[in-house]
């Protein structure tokens, strides 16, 4: 009978949980934006009793590869429960975009050649960027120019493919973020001149990532403090790929992020 009760109350709390969850989840609105023959899907947060008179900051999050299609769901399996926090909404009000990279997209323009000893990934940032993320820039042209956003406090944040995403979009976009946040990504460190003296970062990679190998977040963060960026480097010693864990588990990740305006 004990038996029975405590199966009970498990299932009951998980299907609890689960329910909190999705409707925690549901709380980023779905939407789209139209652009001639191309589509974009993003969920998007506001914060708490949100009122249009007031000015809020905005975040901008890049997802995954794994995150990538087009249901619109799959891009808020890492990072949207940090926004989602109900301490964290009270705290830190902000207007936040979890766009979606189609399955055959990818945010950053990267040559990439994947092997058993290592991938291996090369940036060009010359001409237009991907239709993906170009599309994600005039999302945010678009949001950034509404009267309740505080245009000083624009931020970009990523993981992985969406890392990548970060730091070609500061390249692209070098006056619109005051912070970024790029997790296990890489980049092109040639191209860090553009933002390194307006834009303060903080990059984290896992020191045992074997899926993007930790040097390139090294190399990013050495071209950028040689072109006198304000960057924190977080290299933990035990983490593999999903360096994401510990960094969004990090107490003072919001409060150095919204601690930054232009």
């Amino acid at each position: 009978m004990k038996n029975k009760l405590k199966f009970c109350i498990g299932f009951l709390l998980t299907v609890f949980t689960l329910n909190l969850y999705a409707q925690d989840k549901s709380e980023f609105l779905k939407a789209t934006l139209i652009e001639d023959e191309d589509t974009l899907s993003y969920r998007i947060l506001y914060p708490k009793n949100f009122n249009p008179a007031e000015k809020y900051p905005l975040v901008l999050f890049l997802h995954g590869a794994g995150e990538r299609g087009g249901d619109n769901e799959k891009q808020l399996v890492h990072g949207s429960s940090l926004f989602l926090n109900q301490e964290n909404r009270e705290n830190f009000p902000a207007v936040v975009i979890f766009p979606q990279c189609p399955s055959s997209e990818y945010w950053a323009k990267a040559d990439i050649v994947r092997s058993t000893e290592g991938n291996t990934f090369r940036f060009d940032y010359s001409g237009t960027p991907n239709k993906s993320l170009g599309l994600v820039m005039k999302l945010l042209d678009q949001y950034s120019q509404n009267h309740f956003i505080d245009q000083n406090r624009l931020y970009v944040g990523g993981l992985s493919m969406g890392g990548m995403g970060t730091f070609e979009i500061l390249s692209r976009m070098p006056n619109t973020f005051a912070a970024a946040i790029a997790i296990c990504g890489a980049g092109n460190p040639y191209s860090v001149g553009n933002y390194a003296d307006k834009t303060d970062l903080w990059v984290f990679h896992g020191a045992k990532d074997d899926v993007v190998d930790p040097e390139y977040s090294k190399e990013m963060v050495k071209s950028l403090k040689a072109a006198g960026a304000n960057v924190k480097f977080t290299l933990y010693p035990e983490a593999n790929h999903n360096s994401w864990d510990p960094a969004f588990a990090e107490p003072e990740l919001l409060t150095w992020l919204f601690s930054n305006s232009k």
